[in-house]
C-alpha cells in the first residue's frame, strides 16, 4: 500500500513575501503569529487537501510522507541514492520527522 502525503512546505529567504503570495494566490488563512515566524496553512479547501507551512528558511519545496518506520525508510532511500539532511528528529508537540535529497538534489 502506497505511503500517504501528509504535510507540506514551500520556504524562501523572505518568509512573509512567500506567505503573502501564496495567501493571494490561493485563498489561504496563513497564521505565522510564532517566534520563528512560520506561516500554518488552513487552505480553507472543507476537508480536502493537506496541511502545509510557509516560512522563511533556505529556498524549497519540501513535502512529508507518513511511513510505518522511519530509520528503514531512510536506508532505503540511501540505497536508492537519496542523502541524508537531517536525521530523524522529533518535533515539539508533534511527529518525529527526517529529510533527505532524493538523487536530483
Amino acid at each position: 500500500m502506497g505511503k500517504p502525503v501528509v504535510h507540506f512546505e514551500v520556504c524562501g529567504g523572505d518568509g512573509k513575501r512567500l506567505q503573502a503570495f501564496y495567501r493571494d494566490l490561493f485563498e489561504w488563512r496563513i497564521n505565522a503569529d510564532n517566534p520563528m515566524n512560520y506561516g500554518i496553512v488552513d487552505t480553507q479547501s472543507g476537508g480536502k487537501g493537506i496541511a502545509g507551512g510557509v516560512g522563511p528558511a533556505p529556498a524549497r519545496v519540501t513535502f512529508y510522507v507518513e511511513v510505518a518506520d522511519l530509520n528503514a525508510c531512510l536506508q532505503q532511500a540511501k540505497k536508492l541514492g537519496a542523502t541524508v539532511v537531517m536525521e530523524p528528529s522529533a518535533v515539539p508537540g508533534g511527529p518525529t520527522i527526517a529529510m533527505f535529497k532524493d538523487p536530483e538534489g
